[in-house]
């Protein structure tokens, strides 16, 4: 596939996260995709997950933790079988009722046309703040 054709594929797999319908992201995804987000424990749904079931994981717990205020995907960069995504996310953590805040960078993998690794980088100390219980005030 080409670079285009790869980058549309993530801009259609964006919009139906956007939508609620994990279903048509995992639809872009290889059986065997790696889905990978290091991060603090804090931040429940960090990790490396396997198959599509794992990245069904992924979104079940980030549902569950996450109540998604802006997910904002910026800049696209394709190159080869490589598509690079810079952009903005911000949540209220359910556990906290704090406001989350970051800019991040996805880089997806291609691999016969579909996704087959993804992963995340962006500011895990700061965002791990908000799913930190307050503390007491001495």
């Amino acid at each position: 596939m080409s670079d285009r054709d790869n980058e549309q594929t993530i801009r259609d797999a964006y919009a139906a996260f956007q939508r609620g319908d994990v279903e048509g992201v995992l639809d872009k995804l290889t059986d065997d995709v790696e889905w990978s987000l290091p991060g603090p424990s804090e931040i429940p749904y960090t990790g490396i997950r396997h198959g599509k079931s794992g990245a069904a994981e992924f979104f079940r717990i980030l549902s569950e933790s996450d109540e998604v205020q802006v997910m904002d995907p910026q800049t696209y960069v394709s190159s080869g079988n490589i598509v690079v995504v810079l952009g903005r996310y911000e949540a209220r953590v359910k556990a906290t009722g704090r406001i989350a805040q970051t800019d991040w960078v996805h880089v997806f993998t291609f691999r016969d046309g579909k996704v087959a690794a993804w992963r995340e980088y962006f500011d895990t100390a700061g965002y791990a703040k908000a799913y930190r219980a307050a503390q007491p005030v001495a």
